[in-house]
């Protein structure tokens, strides 16, 4: 028994010896490879995309107001309510009008009486040329005397010159209004919703009607809606300095969505030039502009460290302004857990 004993004892002790090397360190293991995945660096001409915070809208906003003023006897919506083309929307007293139209016809019907008498006159050779002529005037300013006053009283009502929605209500019954100030703001969503937002001087320049863009909205959270821009300010706002800048969105998109939502928007300028990409999952460390990437050895069997500069982010992708020279592959799934040397086996 205390031989068996011994026999186990040495046979441990010397397969522990056979386990280090010839100066009594342990010896290494070989480790397996990590399993990782790559994506294609890529070069395409393409501009940092532009920025910007902008509000939901009708393509048309519509001010409307009274052509003539005066006291607002009734006002039949208010705002968010929804109208169709032709809809009375609003009128003012009429009382005023209706007088100034009365007192029109019969001006009108007086120069017409006046000019028969002076055209028999004149026939009779009682009334001279020009007092037929004068006559004649006459009876033409009364008319039109009478046809501004109909016209005005047509407008003393505000009629829905299409569908839509209102947006604001500025007035209230019983107020005096002047001449043309708006009272309703309608949104006509006929050709369309935007988007409108201000850029900076140093932005605008790089944007054109037909660029692309990408909208979001906190009320669609994880969808994004492909947009255009169809407008670009010629003239900065006055009180902002900024450049006024409209993207028009598919009607699929924004018929959900209420006027006045804040949207978070990225404009791609048409016109770039050359730049190295790469997809975003692929950087590590990302300090401001400073990064980490790691790409294949040669042999295709390790990960190299690289230290690189970005330039931009856009749809998904880091523009690499310097560090990926020479590089056709970097390692995205599974480079957060390696290191500068480590071996690798690329998975397909």
């Amino acid at each position: 028994m205390l031989l068996r004993t011994f026999l186990t004892g040495l046979g441990t002790a010397a397969a522990v010896a056979a386990c280090r090397g010839a100066d009594g360190e342990p010896a290494p293991v070989a480790s397996a490879p990590a399993l990782v995945r790559v994506a294609p660096v890529t070069e395409e001409a393409i501009a940092p995309p532009v920025t910007a915070t902008g509000t939901l809208g009708p393509k048309e906003e519509i001010a409307l107001g009274f052509k003539i003023g005066g006291v607002i006897s009734r006002i039949a919506v208010d705002a968010g309510a929804t109208v169709r083309p032709g809809q009375l929307l609003a009128t003012l007293d009429p009382r005023e009008i209706d007088a100034a139209v009365t007192r029109a016809e019969s001006a009108a019907e007086k120069a017409e009486r006046d000019l028969a008498r002076a055209r028999r006159l004149y026939t009779d050779s009682v009334f001279t040329l020009s007092q037929f002529q004068d006559a004649e005037t006459g009876a033409k300013m009364a008319q039109a005397d009478l046809t501004t006053a109909r016209f005005n009283r047509r407008y003393a009502e505000i009629v829905a010159p299409a569908a839509g929605v209102i947006l604001e209500r500025r007035a209230e019954p019983g107020e005096l209004v002047a001449p043309g100030a708006t009272v309703l703001t309608l949104g006509s969503r006929t050709r369309g919703s935007v988007v409108r937002a201000g850029l900076a001087d140093r932005d605008v320049v790089r944007v054109v009607p037909g660029d692309s863009a990408v909208v979001r909205f906190d009320a669609l959270p994880g969808k994004a809606l492909a947009g255009r821009v169809t407008e670009t300010a010629a003239a900065a706002e006055p009180g902002t300095g900024t450049y006024a800048v409209e993207i028009a969105l598919p009607a699929a998109g924004a018929d959900r969505l209420a006027s006045g939502m804040v949207a978070q928007v990225e404009i791609r300028p048409a016109t770039g030039r050359r730049t190295t990409l790469v997809p975003i999952e692929a950087v590590l460390e990302a300090d401001g502009q400073t990064g980490t990437v790691y790409v294949l050895s040669a042999d295709r069997t390790r990960a190299e460290r690289r230290s690189v500069t970005i330039a931009f982010l856009t749809g998904g992708r880091a523009a690499i302004a310097k560090g990926l020279d020479a590089a056709a592959v970097v390692i995205t799934d599974g480079a957060a857990y390696l290191r500068d040397g480590a071996k690798v086996r690329v998975l397909p």
